[in-house]
């Protein structure tokens, strides 16, 4: 059982995403959610709680298909036109 505390923003449509660890990710699980509002919006992680989110990622392999990160980002951001930017 693993658990995962975090704050997640909704979709237009109001669905969230929740990335699962890499040995959860072809069964089915089990999923208990406590939905609240956030309190603060603004309120930033601290340096090591973000270093720790990236490290979990890491671990879960998100990002292990991304070879070139500018391409990555150029093919993902192809929707949403950039100011400056063709």
């Amino acid at each position: 059982m693993s658990t995962i505390t975090a704050i997640l923003e909704p979709d237009a449509d109001g669905t969230v995403h929740l990335p699962l660890p890499l040995d959860l990710r072809y069964s089915k699980v089990r999923v208990t959610a406590t939905l609240e509002i956030a309190s603060d919006r603004d309120e930033r992680p601290s340096r090591e709680a973000a270093l720790a989110a990236l490290r979990r990622l890491r671990e879960m392999g998100t990002f292990k298909d991304i070879t070139d990160p500018v391409a990555w980002q150029r093919e993902i951001r192809k929707d949403r036109p950039l100011t400056g930017r063709d």
